[in-house]
């Protein structure tokens, strides 16, 4: 018995009959397997029973085991009936730890174990969830930053951007005012189909006599913004006037659609004439104009800045797939430079809209096919309207 209890007596260990844990040499614990922080040493120890550690606990590297124990005595205050037959003077490792709860407490508020920072269950669990939330909030934040991680634009970007917006800006008719300056097209004008004419081919004339005083100043206004592009006026003029023929109608159009108005379901042409689906359909537009009009409701949900509608309009125009251009890849570069800037700036405006992108980017896609409907309509309304009501620039423009 006595050489049992021998284990427990190690009076080198004690000064005054009291425990001094100051200068305990711990045993080196069996690895055990499991999650160890990185903020770790390898191999560390538990201060209190010498155990390998698993982390900072109540203020002390400790082992799972003391850590559990440590918490239990506090949350069921256990401590007072602790009690060591050994005069408090038993040696504290891995293998006795279990076998003296004073001696083991003793040593763990010795090395400095916190009790203060042990909670009760009702602050663990309120620690926890707040805990869990952070943790969500946390892969809210990662996956928000991720998403706009992309870059703005650069200096050189910025520059471009403004120059393109200043082009858009100053060849816009009534710019941002253009609902207070409209003027509806009377009713009775382009609303009744005409008699005995086949569907989508109707024209009235009176209609399209209106829309032909309006499409000299709108073709023109095109090809102010294109001239006032350095990169499409260092272009051979042959490649100018491929690229204008072909991106007018698509540009009119776009500048037409960001200028729809949900509540009168109108469309204002070259910022001063309101028109409704059927106006501009009988007008001479025929389906082309469902395809407007629907561009126009769909990009309402987009809130288009200037800048947007700008940059949309330089993509358009430097178009390298119309055919006959001679610097192909210039202009390839040109429309590239663009798309970046283009790109960058919507990273910058951070729009709520999902997909945002790739969304505005398939409405060149519609454009163009609404500049290829407008190429065969246009066929049909040199057949059905006198030639002295089209305007020379108008015929300059989309003849062949």
């Amino acid at each position: 018995m006595d050489m049992a209890l021998n284990h427990y007596h190690q009076t080198e260990y004690f000064t005054d009959g009291k425990a001094d844990f100051s200068q305990v040499q711990w045993a080196a614990g069996s690895p055990k397997k499991g999650y160890i922080p990185s903020y770790l040493d390898k191999d560390e120890l538990c201060v209190v029973c010498g155990d390998k550690a698993t982390g900072y606990h109540y203020r002390c590297i400790t082992c799972e085991g003391c850590k559990g124990f440590f918490r239990r005595t506090i949350q069921k205050n256990l401590h007072p009936s602790y009690a060591c037959k050994y005069e408090g003077k038993c040696i504290i490792d891995k293998v006795t730890r279990n076998q003296c709860q004073e001696c083991r407490f003793k040593k763990c508020i010795a090395v400095g174990m916190a009790t203060d920072l042990v909670l009760d269950d009702g602050k663990r669990l309120a620690k926890r969830k707040l805990i869990e939330e952070n943790r969500e909030r946390k892969r809210r934040d990662e996956m928000q930053k991720t998403v706009w991680s992309k870059p703005d634009p650069s200096q050189e970007e910025w520059e471009l951007i403004r120059v393109v917006t200043e082009a858009h800006v100053t060849t816009n008719a009534q710019g941002s005012h253009w609902k207070q300056k409209r003027k509806f097209l009377p009713e009775d004008i382009g609303q009744a189909p005409i008699v005995n004419a086949p569907e989508g081919s109707k024209v009235d004339i009176e209609a399209f006599s209106q829309f032909t005083k309006i499409i000299t100043p709108a073709i023109t206004r095109v090809v102010d913004f294109a001239k006032k592009l350095p990169m499409f006026c260092e272009l051979p003029c042959e490649d100018q006037i491929i690229l204008l023929k072909g991106c007018c109608m698509e540009i009119m159009s776009l500048r037409a659609a960001v200028r729809y108005d949900p509540e009168s379901e109108t469309l204002t042409l070259n910022g001063e004439m309101a028109v409704t689906r059927g106006q501009l359909k009988n007008g001479g537009l025929g389906v082309v104009s469902d395809a407007i009009f629907d561009l126009g409701v769909s990009l309402s949900s987009f809130n288009l800045d200037d800048s947007e509608v700008a940059l949309l309009q330089a993509v358009i125009l430097m178009s390298s797939d119309r055919p006959g251009l001679a610097s192909v890849e210039r202009i390839e570069k040109c429309q590239e430079q663009f798309l970046l800037a283009f790109e960058h700036y919507i990273n910058y405006r951070k729009h709520n809209v999902s997909h945002f992108w790739p969304k505005l980017l398939m409405k060149v896609t519609d454009l163009r096919m609404i500049g290829a409907c407008h190429a065969s309509r246009f066929l049909h309304m040199k057949v059905e309207c006198p030639t002295e009501l089209f305007p020379p620039l108008f015929l300059e423009v989309f003849e062949d």
